[in-house]
């Protein structure tokens, strides 16, 4: 469930930040795992990567854009097309950022007569993890 790649949609990237920029993000994108391409021969791009890359992407991004701006006066945009975009992907998705264990105790927590049954449907996990978890939440 976690592991699953999610599409990022960006239309017109190279119109929006720049060729330069745009080979900027490519690089910084497959040091975390993550693969921005064209889409076919179209004018339009795409991220495609696991949730919490694509996340941990994201915030290289920022702090990229902030490290930039010291140097290039407060006018510069580089990466906020693209930031936004990925933000706005990622509120889709937010189930897929937390770690599975953690969802596990929280669900137990918000919902302490829950069953294994319910957690390993809700969740997909195996039922070792679920009993994990459980036992895990009641030494909280």
């Amino acid at each position: 469930m976690h592991k699953e790649a999610i599409t990022i949609a960006l239309p017109s990237l190279i119109h929006r930040i720049g060729r330069e920029t745009a080979n900027q993000a490519k690089a910084i994108a497959t040091m975390h795992g993550c693969e921005l391409k064209r889409v076919r021969r179209s004018r339009n791009w795409s991220l495609v990567g696991e949730a919490i890359k694509v996340q941990s992407f994201n915030n290289q991004l920022k702090t990229h854009r902030q490290d930039e701006l010291a140097e290039i006066p407060l006018s510069s945009t580089e990466f906020r097309y693209l930031i936004q975009k990925i933000e706005t992907a990622l509120l889709g998705h937010a189930d897929k950022l937390e770690p599975l264990e953690a969802k596990l105790i929280r669900l137990i927590t918000e919902t302490p007569s829950i069953t294994l049954a319910e957690l390993i449907q809700l969740t997909q996990c195996t039922e070792a993890q679920a009993r994990t978890a459980r036992f895990e939440a009641d030494t909280w």
